[in-house]
C-alpha cells in the first residue's frame, strides 16, 4: 500500500474510531456496576421457557397444546333468613393431558374466610397512626367471621365415599386409581357456608344489608368447589388463595339450578332455561321488547315494582335454571330489591344483551349510565380483540365492589341519598363498569392465570379500559363535552410517573406474583396499561400494535396463555423486536428519564482543527498526504474564526467547493440548499429504561421540527448519545418528549436552554408532603 492510500485508510480508520468512541463511551453504566448496557437489547432467551410442541416460539399454541375440561351440574339453595348457601354438585373432569393423574385438586376459595384461615396472618404489621372505628373493631374486638366451606361429603359416580384432604383453600380428592390420559371421571360434593357481608372487609362475594328495609342484595361467586387448572406449564396450579392473587380455572359446561325466595329477581352466568316460569307476563312482554331495542334500555322490573317487592319477604321459593357452554366459572346476583333493564347490542353478526341490575339506591345514576357503559365496552373490546361470543353481559350494582365473572360483574358507584352525585362518582362508576365488563375478554375468554400473573388480566384489561373510556367520551356528548377527553385515571404516561419514580423499596417488577407486591394497583393495573399504551402510541404505532394485539387475543381465546405467549405473539405479528421493552418495563423497576445534556455550535472550515493537526504531527503527515477534507470548528473552541459565521459551507471550504464542481452538474449544484448551522447535541439517559428519543427542535424563525429517533439509538451507549443537526436556520430551542409520551419521571432536564422549573414529580411530592 502506498503512502497516500495508507494515509486515506488511516484517516478513515481515525474517523470511525472517533465515531465509535462517541457512541460507546464507557461500556459499563454508573447506575448498575458490572451491568453491560448491551444487555438491555439482549434477547430474552434466558428469561423465556424453551419453545416446545405445546407452545411455539411464535407465541401461538403448538400442535400438541391441550387443556382440561371440567363440567358442572350444580343445585344450590340460598337461605335468605340466615344468609347461608347450601349446595350439591357433580363434577365431570376430562383428562385431555398426556399424563395419568393420581389425584385431583379442587379449589375451596371461601376457606380464605374460615376461622382458622392463615390469610390474616401472612402480612407483618405495626400500630397504625389512626384507625377508623370499623377497622379498629374488626381488627381488635370482633370475632373472626366463620365463612369457610363445610364439606359434608365427597362421593364417586356410584355414590361411594371418596377420601379427601383439605389444605387451607385446596382440597385433594384421592381417586382409587389414576385417571388415565383421554379418560373422564365424575364425582360429587355436598357443602354449605355462611355468606359474608361484603361491605365489611371488601369480600369479592357476599351480601349488602339495607337496614332501612331489612333486605339483602347478594352478589355470589366462588360459592362452589371448583377444579384447579392442570396444564403443560406447571402441572396442577394449586397455589393457595391468599386473597390478592385471583383465579386459575379450566373451561367447561355448566348446568345450574338456583333456588331463592320467590320474590327475588336473579340473573347469572348462562342462558336462562325457564324464563316463562320465573318471569311474570309483564316481564316477558318487556323482555321481548328489549331483545329488539338497540337504541335504549328497556326496563324489565322498574323502580316502583322493586320498592313494592322490598316489603314482601316471601316464604315460598323459585328455582332459576341456567346452562352455560364453554365458560371458566359461574356467578349470580339475586335480591328482591333489584331494578332490571336490558338492551340489545349488535356485535358482528349476532345480538348481545347488555344488562343492568341495581337497587333503588343506585338511581338515578345507574338508570342513566350503567347499560350505556356496558354497550360501549362490548363494542370497543370486540373491535380490538374478537366479537364477544356470549349472549349477554350483566352489570350489577354493589357497594364498594369491582369484581368480574363470565357474563356478570359487580360494580360500585352510588349517588347521595338525595340522588345527587359528583363527577368523581359518575366517572368512577362508568370506569369500573367498563373495567369489569371488559374482564369478560381478559381473563374470562383469554384465560390467563390470575393467581400467578395478575397483570395479564388486570393490566391488559386496564389498557383496553382506557381505549373504551375514550370511545365512551367521544360517543356520549351529554356526558363529556365535545372539546374534552374522558378523565381516565390510568393509561396516560404522565399518570404513572409518581409510582415509577417512587421509593424502590416499595416497587416490584410487573412480573411479580400479586401476593408479593406493596402497591398492587400501580403494579398490576397502572404500569402495564401505561406500558401498552406507550407501546401502541409511541413505539410501534397503532396499526402494527392493533394487529398484533388482536392476533394474540384470537390465538388464545378459550385457551390458557402465559406472559411469554403474549410477548412472543406481539413480536411475531408485528416484526418489531421488543425484547428491550419487555425487559425494561416488565422485568425491572427501572424508570424513564431522558434529557438534553449539552449543545455545541459548529461552522464549516477548510482549516484543520487543532485535534487534526496533532494527529498529522504524530504521524508525520502533511495536508498533501491526505484527501480533501472538510472540518467543523466549534464556536467555543480556539479553532473558531468569527468570519465563518453567516456564510455557506462552499464559501468557507475550498475543498467542498472543488468537490462539488468536480462531481456535480451545474443543474445539481443549483438545487443544493447549503446548511449554515451545525449543532452537536448530547442527549443523556439518567433513567434505566431505553425509549424512543422524541425531540422537538425550534428555530429562530419560529418553525418547529419533530424527530423521533428509535429506541435502538441507546443500544451501544446506555448513558448518552450525540446527534449532529445541520440546518439553514438557527436552532434556538430543544425539548425532549414534548407531549409527555414516555412517562419521563424528571422533565427538568428535557429542555435546552434549560428551564428553571420543578418537575411534575417534584410538585407531586411537595403536594403530598403538604397534605
Amino acid at each position: 500500500m502506498n503512502k497516500v492510500k495508507y494515509c486515506i485508510a488511516s484517516v478513515l480508520f481515525l474517523m470511525g474510531a472517533v465515531v465509535m468512541a462517541q457512541e460507546e463511551g464507557d461500556v459499563k453504566t454508573e447506575r448498575e456496576p458490572g451491568h453491560y448496557n448491551q444487555s438491555r437489547f439482549k434477547q430474552l432467551y434466558e428469561e423465556f421457557a424453551t419453545p416446545n410442541t405445546y407452545r411455539s416460539a411464535s407465541g401461538a399454541p403448538g400442535p400438541d397444546y391441550y387443556q382440561q375440561q371440567a363440567d358442572y351440574a350444580i343445585n344450590v339453595q340460598l337461605d335468605d333468613k340466615n344468609a347461608k348457601i347450601n349446595g350439591e354438585e357433580t363434577i365431570t373432569y376430562h383428562n385431555n393431558s398426556p399424563d395419568d393423574l393420581e389425584f385431583l385438586w379442587v379449589q375451596l376459595d371461601q376457606n380464605v374466610r374460615a376461622k382458622d384461615s392463615k390469610s390474616p396472618l401472612r402480612d407483618g404489621n405495626g400500630v397504625n397512626i389512626a384507625y377508623t372505628a370499623g377497622n379498629f373493631a374488626e381488627t381488635f374486638i370482633s370475632e373472626p367471621f366463620d365463612g369457610g366451606f363445610n364439606i359434608e361429603w365427597v362421593k364417586d359416580a356410584s355414590g361411594k365415599p371418596l377420601s379427601y384432604t383439605i389444605n387451607q383453600t385446596m382440597m385433594r380428592v384421592n381417586i382409587p386409581q389414576p385417571l388415565k390420559s383421554g379418560e373422564k371421571l365424575s364425582f360429587s360434593v355436598k357443602w354449605w357456608y355462611n355468606i359474608p357481608d361484603h361491605t365489611v372487609n371488601r369480600a369479592r362475594s357476599g351480601y349488602e344489608y339495607f337496614e332501612k328495609d331489612g333486605n339483602r342484595a347478594y352478589v355470589i361467586a366462588q360459592f362452589f368447589p371448583r377444579m384447579a387448572v392442570y396444564s403443560d406449564v406447571e402441572g396442577w396450579q394449586n397455589h393457595q388463595f391468599w386473597g390478592s392473587g385471583e383465579f386459575a380455572l379450566p373451561f367447561g359446561n355448566y348446568d345450574v339450578s338456583i333456588t331463592v325466595p320467590a320474590d327475588h329477581v336473579l340473573d347469572g352466568t348462562g342462558v336462562l332455561q325457564n324464563r316463562e316460569e320465573v318471569f311474570s307476563k309483564e316481564m316477558m312482554k318487556r323482555y321481548k321488547q328489549a331483545v329488539k331495542s338497540y337504541d335504549k334500555p328497556v326496563i324489565i322490573v322498574n323502580q316502583q315494582e322493586a320498592e313494592a317487592a322490598e316489603k314482601g319477604f316471601a316464604t315460598d321459593t323459585k328455582t332459576w335454571k341456567f346452562k352455560a357452554t364453554n365458560v371458566r366459572d359461574y356467578a349470580f346476583a339475586t335480591s328482591r330489591k333489584f331494578i332490571w333493564e336490558m338492551q340489545a347490542v349488535k356485535i358482528g353478526s349476532k345480538d348481545v344483551m347488555a344488562v343492568s341490575l341495581y337497587p333503588k339506591e343506585g338511581n338515578p345514576l345507574w338508570e342513566e349510565l350503567s347499560t350505556r357503559a356496558v354497550v360501549q365496552t362490548l363494542k370497543t373490546y370486540s373491535e380490538h380483540t374478537f366479537d364477544y361470543p356470549y349472549h349477554k353481559a350483566i352489570s350489577v350494582h354493589a357497594k364498594n365492589q369491582g369484581m368480574e365473572y363470565p357474563m356478570i360483574c359487580w360494580n360500585y358507584g352510588r349517588p347521595n341519598e338525595d340522588g345527587t352525585y359528583s363527577d368523581r362518582t359518575k366517572f368512577g362508576m362508568i370506569s369500573v363498569i367498563i373495567h369489569e365488563v371488559g374482564h369478560n375478554f381478559f381473563p374470562m375468554i383469554v384465560n390467563s392465570d390470575e393467581r400467578q400473573w395478575g397483570w395479564m388480566d388486570e393490566g391488559l384489561d386496564t389498557f383496553m379500559q382506557y381505549l373504551a373510556e375514550q370511545d365512551f367520551g367521544t360517543n356520549n356528548p351529554s356526558v363529556i363535552a365535545p372539546n374534552e377527553k374522558y378523565p381516565s385515571r390510568r393509561g396516560n404516561p404522565a399518570d404513572i410517573v409518581p409510582y415509577m419514580g417512587g421509593d424502590q423499596k416499595y416497587i416490584s417488577p410487573i412480573m411479580s406474583n400479586p401476593e408479593n407486591v406493596y402497591q398492587l394497583g400501580p403494579n398490576a393495573y397502572g404500569k402495564p396499561a401505561t406500558a401498552l399504551n406507550i407501546l401502541r402510541e409511541t413505539v410501534m404505532g397503532k396499526e402494527l400494535f392493533d394487529h398484533a394485539f388482536k392476533t394474540y387475543a384470537q390465538r388464545w381465546m378459550f385457551k390458557h396463555p402465559t406472559p411469554e405467549d403474549f410477548f412472543r405473539t406481539m413480536e411475531d405479528a408485528s416484526a418489531v423486536d421488543l425484547d428491550w421493552f419487555w425487559r425494561s418495563w416488565f422485568y425491572t423497576t427501572d424508570y424513564v428519564d431522558i434529557g438534553v445534556k449539552g449543545v455545541k455550535k459548529y461552522y464549516v472550515s477548510s482549516k484543520p482543527t487543532k485535534e487534526m493537526e496533532k494527529y498529522m504531527a504524530d504521524r508525520n503527515l502533511t495536508e498533501a498526504d491526505l484527501p480533501p477534507l472538510v472540518y467543523l470548528a466549534e464556536e467555543e473552541s480556539e479553532d473558531f474564526m468569527p468570519e465563518l459565521k453567516g456564510k455557506s459551507p462552499t464559501e468557507t471550504s475550498q475543498n467542498l467547493k472543488e468537490f462539488m464542481m468536480d462531481n456535480m452538474t451545474e443543474a445539481e449544484r443549483s438545487q443544493v440548499k447549503e446548511p449554515k448551522y451545525f449543532y452537536e447535541i448530547t442527549f443523556d439517559k439518567p433513567g434505566g429504561i431505553p425509549m424512543p428519543l422524541i425531540v422537538e427542535y425550534t428555530y429562530a424563525d419560529g418553525t418547529k421540527e419533530n424527530v423521533t429517533y428509535p429506541p435502538e439509538i441507546w443500544r451501544k451507549n446506555d448513558a448518552e448519545v450525540k446527534r449532529v443537526i445541520s440546518s439553514q436556520k438557527e436552532l434556538v430551542g430543544i425539548v425532549v418528549d414534548p407531549k409527555l409520551e414516555t412517562a419521563d419521571v424528571d422533565t427538568t432536564n428535557n429542555s435546552w436552554p434549560k428551564k428553571e422549573e420543578k418537575s411534575d414529580f417534584d410538585k407531586f411530592k411537595e403536594n403530598i408532603k403538604g397534605k
